[in-house]
């Protein structure tokens, strides 16, 4: 399978768009370690091969470990993650798969007592964002 369309080519204006988010992103003080587990859990549920290797790739340079990699799409299952990161990964998923899971109250209350203001709405960006970039990469048949 190949690209259907090389979308940075065709938009560069879309793609620098993109690249702004990931901008601000990278100066919205949120660790590193955090985004990448969540890029990942949005492209896993997403079905973006592109951007699960990628971002699986880019958390092992970052120091992840292989437990918590094999075992985010199952991270409920597991004592791997903090409550942090399973507050954050509660609302991936929530405002990921949003038509189903609307995102519930009890999931903002549990991101209140472990991020400040500020870092939800910084959260839910990255959220957004790999979102965007996922139908970047599904709808134009992007492969790894």
């Amino acid at each position: 399978m190949s690209a259907r369309i090389e979308w940075p080519k065709a938009s560069p204006d879309a793609y620098k768009a993109m690249l702004g988010l990931e901008q601000a992103l990278e100066k919205s003080g949120l660790e590193h370690s955090l985004l990448e587990l969540v890029r990942l859990r949005a492209s896993q549920i997403n079905g973006c091969a592109y951007c699960v290797n990628m971002h699986a790739n880019d958390a092992r340079k970052a120091g992840e470990t292989e437990a918590r990699l094999q075992t985010l799409s199952v991270w409920r299952e597991t004592r791997f993650f903090t409550e942090r990161e399973r507050a954050a990964l509660a609302w991936v998923e929530s405002l990921t798969l949003l038509a189903e899971k609307h995102a519930p109250h009890d999931q903002f209350e549990a991101l209140r007592e472990q991020f400040s203001e500020a870092e939800i709405v910084n959260l839910t960006l990255a959220i957004a964002t790999i979102n965007a970039w996922n139908r970047f990469g599904v709808g134009m048949a992007m492969v790894p």
